[in-house]
């Protein structure tokens, strides 16, 4: 560029003083711009077939080599005085507007965003620099898949760039429409090239133009959108983020994430008092997150839950799904509602903490709040299955902590406290519970889905609000006894108004009768041998079928519960947890438990594994079964069981607490499924080879086949399955505070 430039000066000025040499030319090079809109006829000859592109650029770099030659650093040239004094940036702006020759409006960009970055003085906190940025932004972004799209994002480029390095700029650029005073306001026009022509310097006293054609002074006089207006308090309609929000919806990938970059780097700014501005005096939160309504709007009223989980991983960076996934209705605009939430969520991790905030809470309160809670709480089942499959996928994407804690606070409110039994569903909480012991097995499948992906968020308190304010006193422990010298003594099976008479004298009673009493360490806690055979027996043999087929033994689960079971520990170490539950005290009267609505739905639920029926309202739900049920309530009590707090691994996976009157645990609730199965199958004939069908069916061994009483033994296998895990479980988590790898895996069936 400099080699060009001395090559052109030299033509130009010969041997006169350099810096008056340059002014001269930088002054007939925009006088031959100025000069082309008086002298021209032709109205149609694009921009580029002009001499104006050239000219402009001889302009730029005259200002570049006059800087590069300046001997004080921060002054301004002849040069740059001169493009500031006489407002050729104004000008330029106005004749981009008029898009005149056609083409000007990309040139007037382009020479904008080339002097802004390679001229190093600070320029935008010129009156005459920031206000005809202002008034280019708002001419750009306006109509969508604009022409300019390319030179538009560059020049946002640029801006951002520059705020980065000083966050002070922004509220030169971001002032919108107070630019103009209300006296100036009324009806003065910008400089006109025809003004700009004839402007009487020292250099140039004798400049003569003449007169422009009307046709030509009306165009270049017609003013940008709204700049003599001064909203009341208001910001500016069009500036620099809804231009960028403008360009993030191109049609043009590149572009659009360009635009999206840009964005980012600007939320990004460090400065305190930079982000407040950008809050409370830009339509920046307001902007983005209006767009992910109009998005999540678009979209069909009902889509399938297993399209929607199809679409896992779609990335802000690449919003659409791959193409060698089959399609479905509104699968476009899913993808493109997925990609926008993913880059809000990115937005609020990267943003000022400020910004991010006030994001947060503007997505909790439009989208969550005005959008999804009144579809999650719809009559329509349709709307409930959409509504809730949409928002898992959206947690399932959730990274930004501020996004999270709205999140948790929608869904389980902000100030958790225990429940009783007779609490009706008031909270959004509540009836989301309830979503998932639906009359629609469809929507209990797809809510306790919803409620699986909460429980693997970093956030104490989705395990507080569901769980943790419901177990602290551990009333569920009987008070004022002694501790029982044999497991015998904890469960008193023919006092237990659960069991029947038809479960004792079972012929499979010997199989189905508890372990003997657990030995335990010298601090009291029951030995992980006793806790995992406790697991392991409790299938009597005859209801066994995993022992007849490959890789479907313990130490699988054991592996799987290990790697799950250390990033549980890892997520929720900073919560500072105890390490063992607070001693009981024996003088302590008993008060009544309850273990809270989210456990009373699963164990209520787990108590009918045996006889789940799926109740199909509409063609959509032909592929759910029992099955998919009872594998979805299973691995969410697995989830739960993972955590490592003394409370969850005591009341989830101690067989031998002495449980309080009326009080029931996991394991008691699975003895009583094991007394009802023993009844069961005695009425089923040819139970064991049925039971290893169907077991061979479900792994895809041998073709599928209606049989008699499949839900039964559909639900023993799932039963079977489940208490491997949680053998599995308690075996990675001995002690409950960490889990002892020395140990080898027990064989299945006994340790």
């Amino acid at each position: 560029m400099l080699s060009r430039l001395g090559a052109l000066l030299q033509e130009a000025v010969g041997a006169r003083e350099p810096s008056i040499d340059l002014l001269e030319a930088f002054v007939e090079h925009w006088k031959g711009i100025t000069h082309y809109y008086i002298e021209s006829t032709d109205e149609n000859t694009p921009a580029k077939k002009t001499d104006i592109p050239w000219r402009l650029r001889q302009m730029l770099d005259i200002l570049v080599y006059e800087e590069r030659q300046q001997t004080a650093a921060g002054e301004a040239g002849p040069c740059l005085e001169y493009l500031l004094q006489h407002k050729i940036l104004e000008t330029l702006c106005t004749l981009g507007k008029a898009e005149y020759p056609p083409g000007m409006r990309q040139q007037v960009f382009q020479f904008f965003s080339k002097v802004l970055a390679q001229v190093q003085h600070p320029l935008l906190h010129y009156l005459n620099v920031h206000r005809p940025v202002q008034k280019l932004l708002r001419l750009g972004g306006t109509v969508p898949g604009s022409q300019t799209e390319k030179e538009e994002v560059q020049f946002t480029t640029v801006l951002c760039s520059k705020i980065q390095q000083d966050p002070a700029l922004l509220t030169y650029i971001l002032e919108g429409k107070k630019i103009v005073s209300r006296k100036k306001s009324s009806k003065e026009p910008i400089t006109l090239p025809r003004e700009a022509a004839s402007i009487q310097d020292k250099d140039h006293p004798h400049s003569k133009s003449p007169d422009m054609s009307p046709c030509k002074a009306q165009a270049l006089t017609a003013q940008l959108p709204a700049e003599t207006e001064e909203p009341d308090g208001g910001v500016g309609e069009s500036n620099l983020i809804t231009s960028l929000i403008g360009l993030c919806k191109s049609k043009k990938g590149r572009v659009a994430l360009k635009a999206q970059e840009n964005l980012l780097l600007l939320v990004s700014v460090a400065s305190q008092a930079a982000a407040t501005y950008l809050v409370h005096s830009s339509p920046c939160c307001p902007a983005i997150v209006e767009h992910l309504c109009q998005l999540y709007q678009s979209m069909p009223t009902f889509l399938d839950p297993a399209d929607i989980a199809a679409l896992e991983g779609i990335s802000w960076r690449l919003p659409s799904a791959p193409s060698d996934e089959a399609s479905f209705p509104g699968k476009e605009a899913l993808a493109a509602f997925l990609g926008w939430f993913d880059y809000c969520d990115h937005l609020i991790t990267e943003a000022h903490v400020v910004v991010a905030d006030a994001l947060a809470k503007a997505v909790a309160e439009k989208l969550f709040m005005e959008i999804l809670q009144p579809h999650l709480l719809h009559v329509s089942e349709q709307s409930v299955l959409t509504s809730t499959a949409l928002l898992t996928a959206m947690l399932r994407q959730l990274r930004s902590p501020a996004l999270l804690r709205e999140a948790v606070a929608f869904l389980l409110g902000a100030d958790p406290q225990p429940a009783a039994p007779e609490d009706g569903p008031r909270s959004l909480c509540a009836h989301l519970i309830g979503h998932c012991d639906h009359l629609s097995d469809e929507i209990s499948i797809t809510t306790l889905r919803l409620f699986e992906e909460l429980l693997q968020k970093p956030h104490e308190q989705v395990l507080r609000s569901l769980v943790l304010c419901n177990l602290e006193g551990r009333h569920y422990v009987a008070r004022g006894s002694p501790e029982p010298e044999s497991y015998e003594d904890t469960l008193d099976l023919e006092e237990d108004p659960y069991f029947t008479d038809g479960f004792l004298n079972a012929s499979f009673q010997p199989s189905a009768k508890p372990p003997p009493a657990p030995a335990t360490n010298s601090d009291g806690k029951t030995a992980v041998t006793e806790i995992v055979n406790s697991f392991l027996c409790l299938v009597p043999e005859e209801a066994k079928t995993s022992a007849f087929l490959e890789e479907t033994g313990y130490d699988t689960y054991v592996h799987d519960a290990y790697g799950l079971f250390q990033e549980c520990s890892s997520r929720v170490a900073p919560w500072g947890w105890p390490l063992g539950p607070t001693p009981l005290d024996p003088h302590e009267p008993e008060r009544p438990f309850f273990e809270g609505h989210f456990l009373r739905m699963l164990f209520d639920r787990m108590s009918r594994i045996l006889e789940q029926v799926v109740n199909r309202t509409g063609p959509w739900l032909q592929g759910y079964k029992p099955y998919s049920l009872n594998l979805q309530v299973t691995s969410v009590l697995s989830r739960l069981a993972l955590f490592p707090h003394p409370l969850i691994h005591e009341y989830l996976l101690d067989p031998y607490i002495n449980l309080a009157p009326g009080c029931r645990s996991l394991f008691s609730v699975l003895v009583r499924v094991i007394g009802d199965l023993m009844q069961r199958i005695q009425r089923v004939p040819q139970f064991p080879g049925k039971l290893l069908l169907v077991r061979k069916q479900l792994m895809g061994q041998v073709p599928g086949e209606q049989l008699d009483h499949q839900t039964l033994l559909q639900g023993v296998v799932v039963l079977e399955e489940f208490c491997k895990e949680l053998a599995a479980i308690a075996f990675v988590k001995f002690p409950p505070h960490s889990p002892h790898l020395h140990l080898s895996p027990p064989q299945e069936g006994h340790v």
